[in-house]
């Protein structure tokens, strides 16, 4: 049997009663020590498998030891040969585990994705700019219908979504980080406007969704999805 480590916390970290983690069955956690940090672990076979249940249990045994304090959670499937690897890593990395931890505490991650409503956005950008709007009346008016007077006009409305599109990325940024003590770029790939995560402090969680639902208020082209409170992973760089 191998090592199967979900995170890392204070070795004073007390464990609930008969916590379970990934394995069919089940496998109990334990802790592994190397100096005073602890490793939260269960045995596990040299292949684990990102299946539904154990994606699960890892996630339930990060939250409910991050329960009594913080937690470095690592990513699903970090697997160590024995016990005495993860504890001459602890001690290897200690001064580093315990610095993340000090800035970890009392903090959570929330995951926020934006995307544009496409209609509302082109009715937000032509009430902005009144020379497209001119130029849009206009050519009704006059009965413009081309393939060249619709190229000039499409155009020239792609060119001002993609402005306002940099122009909400940074707004949704610069705003609800004022609200958090740090935010990272998520992949860059997945569609949406923006995909951020921010460390938020608990006594600041409030004050973060309210600033959320404020954008959406002022701005109702923007569709917000917010993901939390989660474990902390963006904000750890395992080593």
């Amino acid at each position: 049997m191998s090592t199967y480590v979900y995170g890392i916390a204070p070795a004073d970290r007390e464990l609930p009663d008969a916590i379970e983690g990934i394995g069919d069955p089940p496998r109990p956690v334990r802790t592994v020590r190397g100096g005073d940090l602890v490793a939260l672990c269960s045995d596990a076979t040299t292949e684990v498998k990102a299946d539904r249940r154990d994606l699960l249990a890892h996630q339930h045994v990060v939250i409910e030891a991050g329960r009594e304090g913080p937690v470095l959670p690592l990513r699903f499937g970090r697997i160590s040969p024995d016990d005495a690897t993860v504890a001459a890593i602890l001690e290897e990395h200690h001064d580093l585990y315990a610095e993340r931890l000090r800035a970890l505490a009392g903090k959570d991650e929330f995951n926020l994705k934006v995307h544009h409503d496409r209609e509302a956005l082109l009715h937000a950008v032509l009430a902005e700019d009144p020379d497209l709007t001119a130029r849009h009346a206009a050519d009704r008016a006059s009965g413009c219908t081309g393939r060249e007077e619709r190229s000039v006009f499409d155009e020239l409305v792609a060119r001002a979504v993609a402005e306002r599109e940099r122009a909400d990325a940074l707004l949704v940024e610069r705003t609800l980080s004022a609200h958090a003590a740090a935010t990272v770029h998520g992949p860059g790939d997945t569609g949406h406007l923006v995909n951020l995560s921010f460390l938020v402090e608990r006594e600041r969680r409030d004050a973060f969704l309210e600033a959320v639902r404020a954008l959406h208020q002022e701005h109702e082209h923007l569709r917000e999805q917010v993901m939390g409170p989660l474990p902390p992973y963006s904000f750890v760089e395992e080593g």
